[in-house]
This record gives C-alpha cells, structure tokens and sequence, in this order.
C-alpha cells in the first residue's frame, strides 16, 4: 500500500520509503485512497467524504448508469465504477467535487472537457462517452471504464523502465497526441498519470497506452464562447512537465505537449525529471535558466541516439524541438 506522500511533487510511494527520490523531500503520511484511473498520484486530493457523494452507490444516474462503487478521486471530481444499464458494460462516472459544482468557471471547464474529449476517437485516447446532470445538479461525465494503471504507477513498482519497454509506449502516445493535434487539440497536461496502461494483446508487449484526461486541452481554434474560458497569461498544467513557454503564459502549440512527453520519456527511464529543484515550481523555473540533465549521465547503458532524442524535444526554443508528433515518433521508433 502506497500510504507515503511528497509533499512537493505530491508522488505516492510504499514503506519504508522515507524521502522522494525525485529531490530528497522527507515523505508524509497519508490516509489510504483508492486508485482513480484518471488522476492519481502528483494530483489526486485528501479532502473529507462529502456525504451526499458517498451516497450514490448504488443510485442510477441519467436513468441509465448505475453506481456499482467508488474508485477513487481527482482534484476536480469524484470517479465512480458504474453499469450502464443500455449497454450491460461497465464505465467510469467522472463526477464534479460538490465544492466546485456551484461555480460556474468549474461546470463550465468540465463541460469544455467533455466537449473536447468527444471529438476525440483513437485507441490511445480515452473518450467521453457521455455528459449528464442530476436533479441535485450533479454534473457528471461518462468514460469507458480502463483496468489497468496510470503509467506513474507502474514506474513506482517496475523503476525505470527498459528501452525495449519504454518506446512502444511512447510510441503509442505520439500516435494518441497526433490524433488530437490533428484536430487542433493540445493536451496541455501531459504526464505519467494522465496516461493508463491497458492490458491488450494487439498493442505492442500487450499494453496500450491510453492518454486521460483533456481537461486542460486548449483548443487552438476556439469558438468565441470558449475563447472568454482561457485568458492570456493564466498558466495550467502541472509544473514539472511544463515547457518554458507554457511557463511563461505563451501561446503554444503542438511542440509544448512534445516537450512534456520529452520531460515524460526521462523520468520514465532515469526515475528522475530532467532539472533538479526543491519544489514543483523550483523545477519550473529551472528550465527557464539551464539545461537539462543529461539521461545517460543517470543511466549510461542507455543508447546515444535515445539521448540525442531526448535532448533535442528538451530544448528550451521550440524552433528547437521536433515539429510534429510524427516526425518525434519517427526519432523515437529509430532507437531500436
């Protein structure tokens, strides 16, 4: 049981771990909490049961989804295990935190969500299949339901992981934000916990990568009533993989979520992020300032192509970078 918390990067670990290995944080104590298989981890918030939340097992949704139990919660939303009775499947009911369901930029943001994500239609996205609100303005989003784990996880039981594991996975994830680029989407918010681990015997080792959770997505062709949803300068995202510009409250485009996914590739093979700080957004503002770490400095059996890879979506000017998912998921597919 994962009952060990950084209270920096906010990463779980099993005892006896007594510090982070990310920057040498001395771990806290946390109540137990389940698994959310859309956020977990670096997000995932202790707050007190709200009553009328813990109330629904049991209760059928929309007259259509009948909450079987609770997995788990998000820093925006409970997230229940349901059937849906048209169906006879089982998906998970992303429901909003009753703190936050009397502000309208909060509805207004999970609605977004939910017009974003149902757009989106590749085996390594996960979709939206549905949207609803209660009589008691319960406001709710439906997923397929995922068994499997958030990619963070993973790495917290394996370590880092083998080349020959790592670059299916990353070259599934190219695939996936490719797919949203496509669509002018930008993910925003890309991370280990925002991608699951899917048990699948035609996906490369049996394992798909699903990326979750595009509720920070910026849509780069905004209709005006989501243009007033996003104003300039407000930065989102979660510190440690965001790149320089997206720091800086810049316009972005495709190339800022290629540089969370180099941040990602790092710390999925170091066990370590690329700039060292104390906290989340000493580590931020570490990219603004110097150059990264270098990967096989950390692991030197690594490949030299691997790290030239990584360097350069790494770079601090996305003139820099890689231009576009394909021709990343073509450098990374060129390692092995």
């Amino acid at each position: 049981m994962r009952n060990r918390r950084c209270p920096h990067c906010h990463t779980h670990y099993a005892e006896p771990a007594q510090a982070c290995p990310r920057d040498g944080t001395p771990l806290g104590k946390v109540a137990p909490a389940a698994s959310d298989p859309t956020k977990t981890a670096r997000a995932r918030a202790i707050e007190p049961a709200d009553p009328l939340y813990m109330s629904l097992t049991g209760q059928t949704l929309g007259g259509r989804y009948c909450i079987e139990r609770q997995l788990g919660e998000g820093g925006m939303s409970y997230v229940y295990l349901a059937r849906d009775l048209e169906t006879g499947g089982e998906v998970a009911l992303k429901v909003l935190l009753a703190r936050l369901a009397g502000d309208p930029g909060s509805v207004e943001r999970l609605r977004r969500e939910a017009a974003i994500a149902m757009r989106l239609d590749h085996p390594n996205v996960c979709p939206i299949l549905d949207v609803g609100e209660t009589s008691e303005r319960l406001i709710y989003l439906v997923m397929p339901y995922l068994a499997g784990e958030p990619l963070t996880e993973h790495e917290i039981r394996q370590g880092p992981l083998p080349v020959a594991e790592g670059i299916p996975l990353l070259l599934q994830i190219c695939r996936g934000l490719d797919h949203a680029h496509g669509l002018q989407i930008l993910h925003r918010d890309l991370k280990p916990e925002n991608v699951m681990l899917v048990p699948d015997r035609g996906a490369a080792g049996g394992v798909r990568a699903v990326l979750m959770d595009f509720g920070l997505a910026k849509v780069l062709r905004e209709d005006p009533d989501l243009v007033k949803l996003t104003r300039t300068g407000i930065v989102l995202g979660t510190p440690e993989f965001m790149s320089p510009e997206q720091i800086l409250g810049k316009p972005l485009d495709g190339r800022s979520d290629l540089y969370a996914l180099g941040v990602l590739a790092f710390e999925m093979f170091t066990g370590r992020l690329p700039f060292d700080g104390k906290s989340p957004m000493e580590i931020a503002l570490a990219r603004l300032k110097g150059e990264p770490l270098r990967l096989r400095a950390l692991r030197p059996e690594l490949p030299a192509k691997l790290e030239a890879v990584i360097s350069r979506v790494l770079a601090q000017d996305p003139a820099d970078r890689f231009q576009c998912t394909e021709e990343l998921g073509t450098a990374f597919a060129s390692v092995t």
